[in-house]
């Protein structure tokens, strides 16, 4: 079959457009005829070795896939050939097949298209594990979310609003504002001028932030920290800069705020039919119009070297999808 390689912990540079083993289902797995799949910054950081799960080479990266189900193993009830689907997995989806866990699959209505539809899981699973789950973000609540013009950043943008929180977005780019504005976010906060305390301060009265969905790491989460109010919680939730912090716990003490892990790949793992009830809920969500993705573009799947490129340039909003 038709797939993306990557041949070596190098990136986009690293990426080959051939022919893989077509995958076969496990007992517990569907075959998915992949229409769409999704391009994320974690399948950029994977191919660059910088992400925990380093998978043997050659492998076909990708995490997000769209298409209609072939094949289910003979444990798979909740799916069956001709299904319209969307399914997440740890890497795959970048080639004509893909194999996934049937508790990572969720159907997709008729109204939600493949390109669409293969933006949803990672994104929108990961905000809602951290908002809903792991944060318990109530509404009026004040919530920043950083890194907030990438898919996981807008989905957390939306999914803030849609749970009537008053949402900050930040970002390193404010010619990107109003796309953040016309996804709900009511201010917009510098990530790289100006003091970021500050911002905050003036934007919350001097009170601080109640949720904080953070997604940059380094320095900047230990200047989040210092903004947080009494029972906030800071999720931690990617590290974008590539530098993972080290945190002073006299803050935690001092402040009464919780530092709360998000890592929503192994949460599914490990507790599957609470995440395949949440897919099938946010899948209801998009399907009514409460949650808006957002599509940056979208390429061939022997393009996705081009996808790589623009996600180091940080010229993306919302999400690259490969369509097959």
């Amino acid at each position: 079959m038709r797939a993306i390689l990557c041949t070596n912990f190098d990136g986009a540079d690293a990426l080959e457009f051939g022919e893989a083993p077509e995958p076969a289902p496990a007992a517990d797995e569907v075959l998915i005829d992949v229409r769409a799949a999704a391009v994320s910054f974690m399948d950029k950081l994977m191919a660059e070795g910088g992400y925990q799960l380093r998978p043997e080479l050659p492998y076909v990266p990708g995490t997000d896939a769209a298409g209609i189900v072939l094949k289910v193993g003979r444990e798979v009830t909740s799916f069956k050939p001709g299904d319209r689907v969307v399914g997440q997995m740890w890497h795959g989806s970048y080639a004509e097949r893909a194999v996934t866990k049937h508790w990572k699959c969720a159907k997709v209505p008729d109204g939600i298209d493949f390109t669409v539809a293969s933006t949803i899981l990672h994104n929108y699973m990961t905000a809602y594990h951290a908002l809903v789950q792991r944060c318990a973000l109530q509404p009026g609540e004040t919530l920043l979310v950083t890194g907030a013009t990438g898919g996981v950043g807008l989905a957390a943008v939306d999914m803030g609003r849609m749970l009537g929180a008053r949402v900050l977005a930040g970002t390193g780019d404010m010619a990107k504002e109003q796309v953040l504005k016309d996804m709900g976010a009511e201010a917009v906060v510098h990530t790289r001028e100006g003091d970021l305390k500050d911002q905050i301060k003036d934007l919350t009265d001097g009170k601080g932030l109640d949720v904080c969905f953070e997604m940059i790491g380094g320095d900047t989460f230990v200047k989040l920290a210092r903004s947080m109010r009494w029972g906030g919680r800071i999720a931690p939730v990617g590290f974008v800069s590539g530098e993972i912090p080290s945190l002073p716990m006299n803050l935690p003490l001092l402040k009464g705020f919780s530092v709360v892990g998000v890592f929503e790949g192994a949460w599914a793992d490990k507790y599957p039919s609470e995440a395949k009830d949440a897919a099938d809920k946010i899948m209801h969500w998009i399907a009514n119009g409460e949650l808006r993705p957002i599509i940056d573009r979208v390429l061939k799947l022997e393009e996705a070297p081009e996808a790589f490129r623009a996600l180091t340039e940080r010229n993306v909003i919302g999400r690259i999808v490969l369509k097959l």
